[in-house]
């Protein structure tokens, strides 16, 4: 286990996403499971930092640096945003996930994960699942998002998809004049457990949906599940109302910005943006783009729930405040002239410097 603190390493990348460094980035090495594995915890000043595990084949430790900084960094924006009292972190397991899964794998993650004595607590995310969590728990206490059987509080994917579609709704009402998205059309990029659960909640609320993924198997279930959704092989720029990105992350680039037909963005991808320039472009046509840590903060209120004990309904009552915290961040980005991602950028940093 070791920090890297060379200045033009982690940390210059960490001042190259906003002012506030990272805490603590550490990388796990276990030869005996093959764990290759990084922690970034960004920030611990609302409590201690959570994140999701994310297990992905990444090219090399570089691209997975990349991504844990920018992973963990948005974290601690979301958890401010969404006013719980938790700090930002993340991980993430170099492997890939249909094939590299073990026990042995898992637990010397718990193992490193528990020495750095709850300051981070880790959770699920892409490639993880409850049945992982559920072994990561039999190792280390500090996890959350484990099935019910464990005493957990189960899958995070429709309170995700639960706070999102709020979010979306608020955008609505900020572009159309009505939360409503019956007779929209959105084209959901994603259809993983939290874009399969969103299309649901949007084709219940009267939307017309269509989506693609990568995965066929994916792909064919919501087919099954829902067969009123075209499939299209892209939607980022599709005739659509409203784009919802629900896959990884950085889909929003200079180029999309200038393709993309939907008035109003609004998804469940973490990292949205290629870099915060973007959402210039967006504004020039005329296009909402709901920030994704506002918009995805569902999981995170259901494993803070979690930890503070609370019962199912008044977590599921706190994610559908999404759509008033969303709302007034719009409106506060309207009455300063700013981004909508600016105006959610300050009142995170307001909490975080405890000015609110």
């Amino acid at each position: 286990m070791t920090v890297l603190s060379t200045p033009a390493g982690v940390f210059g990348r960490s001042r190259e996403l906003s002012a506030r460094s990272h805490e603590q980035v550490v990388f796990c090495n276990d030869d005996e499971s093959g764990l290759k594995a990084i922690i970034a915890i960004h920030s611990t000043a609302l409590g201690p930092a959570l994140g999701g595990c994310r297990m992905y084949p990444y090219a090399d430790e570089f691209e997975a640096l990349e991504d844990v900084l920018r992973l963990s960094w948005g974290m601690t924006y979301k958890a401010a945003a969404a006013g719980v009292n938790l700090g930002g972190g993340k991980s993430v397991i170099i492997g890939d996930p249909t094939i590299e899964k073990s026990e042995e794998l898992f637990a010397a993650f718990a193992r490193f994960v528990d020495t750095l004595g709850g300051r981070y607590v880790t959770a699920g995310d892409v490639g993880t699942n409850t049945d992982d969590l559920d072994v990561i728990g039999k190792y280390t206490a500090h996890v959350t998002g484990r099935s019910t059987a464990a005493g957990g509080s189960g899958d995070s994917a429709r309170l995700t998809a639960l706070g999102v579609f709020n979010a979306m709704r608020a955008g609505a009402e900020s572009v159309w004049g009505t939360a409503s998205l019956a007779g929209r059309t959105v084209g959901v990029e994603g259809v993983g457990k939290v874009g399969g659960e969103l299309i649901a909640l949007l084709l219940a609320d009267g939307a017309e949906v269509c989506a693609t993924d990568v995965n066929e198997v994916a792909l064919q279930r919501i087919s099954i599940d829902h067969p009123s959704v075209r499939l299209l092989s892209s939607v980022a720029g599709a005739p659509v109302d409203v784009y919802a990105p629900c896959a990884l992350g950085a889909t929003l680039t200079p180029e999309s910005a200038e393709t993309v037909e939907a008035k109003l963005i609004c998804g469940a991808a973490n990292n949205q943006l290629a870099h915060p320039g973007v959402e210039q472009l967006l504004r020039r046509r005329d296009i909402t783009w709901v920030p994704d840590f506002v918009a995805n903060a569902g999981g995170l209120m259901q494993v803070s729930g979690e930890l503070r004990g609370a019962d199912r309904a008044t977590v599921e009552a706190d994610v559908a405040g999404i759509f008033d915290r969303c709302r007034d961040i719009i409106s506060a980005a309207h009455e300063a002239g700013t981004s909508i991602g600016a105006a959610a950028n300050r009142f995170a940093e307001q909490r975080l410097d405890g000015t609110i």
